[in-house]
């Protein structure tokens, strides 16, 4: 991918991590951005991703990490989910997560969602694993904001607004709307 996400791709993703208070983690993902961005030694006050990732608040969800080494590090355990509400509940801005599927998913089941940051490059990857799941429940998205960049990269927001809502459709309702 990273040939493919251009120069204005990467300020638009500098721009959402600039405007995070804090960060929520996976344990998975935790353990991965901790041994990179964790490991930087002098913050480049350039590198809006790096400044925000080293000097905010960061949360962790696990039942297993007992030591977390990155700096400013609250490890959330037990009930997790009403930990993350009381976290949202508190006054103050965005508590973002970043990567880690199996977490987003769990996240999305437990409606502690409020906005997906989408960027979808030119690219079709033929494995992997899927941020939505083939099964499960049907999510209405809003759409907030759209834009693509030079290179073709789409960045998209959405807000779940719950359960979508289906109609049956007939030979009349599709012709209407030809």
């Amino acid at each position: 991918m990273a040939p493919l996400f251009d120069e204005e791709a990467g300020a638009a993703l500098g721009q959402i991590y600039a405007r995070a208070d804090a960060f929520l983690f996976g344990r998975w993902t935790y353990e991965v951005f901790a041994g990179s961005w964790g490991a930087v030694k002098e913050i480049p006050r350039d590198n809006p991703v790096a400044l925000a990732l080293n000097t905010r608040p960061k949360y962790v969800a696990s039942n297993t990490l007992r030591n977390p080494k990155w700096a400013n590090t609250t490890v959330l355990s037990g009930d997790v989910a009403t930990a993350i509400r009381d976290l949202k509940s508190t006054p103050g801005g965005e508590l973002q997560v970043q990567g880690g599927t199996t977490f987003i998913r769990w996240l999305l089941d437990n409606d502690l969602v409020d906005e997906i940051n989408l960027f979808t490059c030119p690219l079709i990857l033929g494995q992997g694993m899927r941020l939505f799941p083939e099964t499960g429940p049907d999510r209405a998205l809003e759409l907030v904001a759209s834009r693509s960049t030079a290179g073709g990269v789409i960045i998209q927001a959405y807000r779940p607004t719950g359960r979508p809502q289906y109609r049956t459709a007939t030979m009349e309702s599709t012709e209407t709307r030809r």
